[in-house]
């Protein structure tokens, strides 16, 4: 076997996943192009485009759980009730997104930013059970490609409900 070959298969294995860094969650030069392509998506965003991909977006602001360091996160949102927000943790692999443990961790410090609008502070719920469900419905009506994704992965992904404070 080649160096190549080792290297190729020594990636799929689970030891070369703990060098790369988390396990189930994407590798360095992944998270170097989401970089790039979520500040895309936010500077279009602040210039007043709200969608992307056919999909409305906003912007998540939120402190990482241990180091406190202010993120600025774009996300697909959908139409609560009463003018609540809901979003979905896809992405991450296997585990959920960073982006959804650090406002799990942190919700007093939460805020979402729409297209060309203020940043405004909110109540991120995580939601469970029934309401979690019809949320779902709703999302996977309105987006069929998050539910296919869903069907792709052994994660359920939490949804969320963002309220204005």
């Amino acid at each position: 076997m080649d160096a190549t070959t080792t290297e190729r298969t020594d990636a799929m294995t689970d030891e070369g996943r703990a060098r790369r860094g988390r396990r189930g969650g994407p590798g360095p030069v992944s998270r170097w192009v989401q970089h790039k392509a979520n500040a895309r998506v936010i500077r279009k965003l602040r210039r007043g485009r709200g969608r992307f991909m056919g999909m409305d977006v906003l912007v998540v602001h939120h402190r990482g759980r241990r180091t406190g360091r202010p993120y600025e996160t774009p996300v697909a949102w959908f139409p609560g009730d009463g003018g609540d927000r809901l979003v979905v943790a896809s992405g991450g692999g296997e585990q959920d997104p960073d982006w959804y443990r650090n406002l799990v961790a942190r919700p007093d410090e939460a805020a979402i930013e729409l297209a060309g609008g203020e940043r405004v502070a909110v109540r991120p719920e995580p939601l469970a059970g029934a309401e979690r469900e019809a949320a779902w419905a709703r999302i996977a009506a309105a987006q069929p490609k998050i539910a296919e994704y869903q069907a792709k992965t052994e994660r359920r992904y939490p949804v969320v409900r963002l309220t204005v404070r």
